[in-house]
């Protein structure tokens, strides 16, 4: 098979190529939020619709296009069908052991206010968990123990992708950074001192944000030493750490401190009223569908019960940074490592001018990594755990068949969202929309950073936006006078906040609360947060560029 050139404009009209590289986003979002459809069902057939959209607008060979969805069918359960597995595993050991109805228990203990157990377990503890492992363990992990908790499944999803937001710059120890470097050509660490500077307004802003989506205006001023706490205690060693350390420690440094300083604050400060409500302020559906909650044992843990409950997340914790450690990955891959390059797709298509500075071969290699998976740290903590806790090995094997029922219709979503993402960016249809943002001029660093927040939300990874709209905001910004520094940061500023609209996060958001079906009522939810805190980062970042130069100052 010949290599084959992608087309940005093939309709010969700039306007008519943008629509119809849009539809098939268009066609995933709408048929997800009418409700009507459930979330598999409109994944398989978003994934027609791009694939239609791919061979006879953007003259796509059939093959490659065939080929490219099933690589990111694949790529979509490895790796990120598999830590959505292992996670809910995790979980439902610890909830058969009775170990979550302690951990419930031990956070009872720190504040039984629902909106300062927001602020420890979505916002602190699940910037932890972006910065050990990103990739959709966070939601995962904070979602399942929010429902746990007693929260309404809609708030427990709901809040748990907004809260997941300031720390996806620096997720999976600095990977996104990464990433945007090796296709810029530009100093990580430069990188990561402007990001640096986009970001901790937002990590003050988030924690104040989820909280009043939860409790309402009135509920968040209640609470607010603590919020600050929070989000200062995150937003000032994020500054330091990305400025003057380096990119790759970001979140694990900042969220500990977080942490700690909250947990330290609420020894000696606690609300007049306790908030005790677990739906959201307003309409909530999901409130209906929750049996009644029993009330909290409000005994004091002894000792060994409460390090019984820490016990499997203090292994996640030890075993995720393992896993997000190179010099652990490298040693990992060198045990086992597969690649297959997928015939006739790998390095035979092109990237061309104006997306790349020269015609760029797409890789299109299947990695099989099976070790160093964060999946795999994940079922090795959940193993462990379960049998420190005291469950068979046979128990452990009849709960993964069980966890593998639960999220089977989950898994097969993610994996067509993923074929998706793959194909729209093999296809060009990506870029074609990210040319649209760059065509705005003087606006661009407004949309050039919701370009940014556009990557994620097609393909579920600020690394994926990093890497497809990297070069091409470098690019841009070059023509257009602005540092490429700048614009190339705010592709993965922007992008954090399309992170709770990407449909891979929904669905391991309504897997993760046992809310199946109901992606559509997330996915209205989160809609509006996005967006506003997305044209929120791009203003910053107009500023940036045109009042006050950041950039001189992490360049000199």
């Amino acid at each position: 098979m010949n290599t084959w050139n992608q087309i940005y404009n093939p309709l010969g009209n700039a306007g008519l190529s943008t629509i119809a590289a849009a539809i098939p986003v268009v066609t995933l979002l709408v048929l997800i939020a009418s409700g009507r459809v459930k979330a598999h069902i409109a994944a398989i057939i978003a994934v027609i619709v791009t694939n239609l959209i791919a061979i006879v607008v953007f003259t796509m060979p059939a093959g490659m296009s065939i080929r490219a969805s099933l690589l990111g069918i694949v790529s979509g359960f490895f790796p990120i069908g598999w830590i959505v597995l292992n996670v809910i595993f995790l979980y439902q050991v610890t909830v058969r052991c009775g170990k979550f109805e302690l951990l419930k228990r031990a956070i009872g203990g720190v504040t039984e206010d629902r909106r300062l157990q927001l602020l420890l377990i979505a916002f602190s503890f699940g910037a932890f968990f972006e910065g050990a492992s990103g990739f959709g363990t966070p939601v995962a992990i904070t979602g399942a123990v929010l429902i746990g908790l007693g929260f309404s499944p809609l708030a427990a999803s709901g809040l748990s992708l907004i809260a997941n937001t300031a720390p996806v710059a620096f997720g999976a120890l600095g990977t996104p950074i990464q990433g945007l470097a090796s296709v810029t050509g530009l100093d990580p660490y430069t990188l990561g001192a402007m990001v640096g500077r986009q970001l901790p307004p937002f990590s003050l802003i988030v924690p104040f944000w989820v909280v009043c989506a939860f409790a309402g205006w009135r509920g968040m001023k209640e609470v607010w030493p603590a919020i600050l706490v929070t989000g200062v205690s995150f937003a000032v060693p994020q500054y330091v750490i990305s400025n003057y350390i380096n990119p790759w420690i970001v979140d694990i440094g900042a969220s500990l401190i977080s942490m700690g300083c909250l947990i330290l604050f609420l020894k000696v400060w606690q609300p007049r009223q306790l908030w005790l409500s677990p739906a959201l302020r307003g309409r909530d559906e999901s409130a209906a569908t929750m049996a009644a909650a029993k009330p909290l044992d409000k005994t004091p843990l002894t000792s060994a019960e409460l390090w019984g409950a820490l016990l499997p997340w203090i292994i996640v914790c030890i075993l995720m940074l393992i896993w997000g450690n190179g010099a652990f990955k490298t040693w990992a891959n060198a045990i086992f490592t597969w690649n297959y390059p997928v015939p006739d797709l790998h390095n035979m298509i092109n990237k061309v001018p104006p997306v790349a500075a020269k015609p760029t071969p797409e890789g299109a290699v299947f990695a099989f990594t099976y070790l160093s998976f964060t999946g795999t740290g994940m079922l090795i903590a959940a193993v462990i755990s379960g049998l420190l806790m005291g469950v068979s090995p046979v128990g452990l094997i009849a709960e993964y068949g069980r966890t593998i029922k639960l999220c089977a219709i989950s898994l097969i979503t993610i994996s067509a969202m993923l074929a998706i993402g793959t194909l729209t960016r093999l296809s060009g249809i990506d870029a074609t929309l990210g040319l649209a943002f760059a065509a705005t001029g003087v606006l661009y660093p407004f949309f050039g950073t919701l370009l940014g927040w556009l990557g994620v939300a097609l393909t579920g990874s600020d690394t994926a936006s990093n890497i497809l709209f990297g070069n091409l905001q470098k690019i841009t910004s070059q023509q257009l006078g602005l540092p490429p520094i700048l614009m190339a940061a705010a592709n993965s500023s922007g992008g954090v906040m399309g992170k709770m609209i990407d449909a891979q996060s929904i669905v391991v958001a309504s897997t993760a609360t046992n809310w199946y079906g109901h992606e559509g009522s997330i996915l209205r939810y989160v809609f509006l947060h996005s967006i506003v805190l997305a044209c929120l980062v791009g203003l910053f970042v107009t500023l940036q560029a045109y009042v006050y130069p950041f950039t001189e100052l992490v360049l000199k």
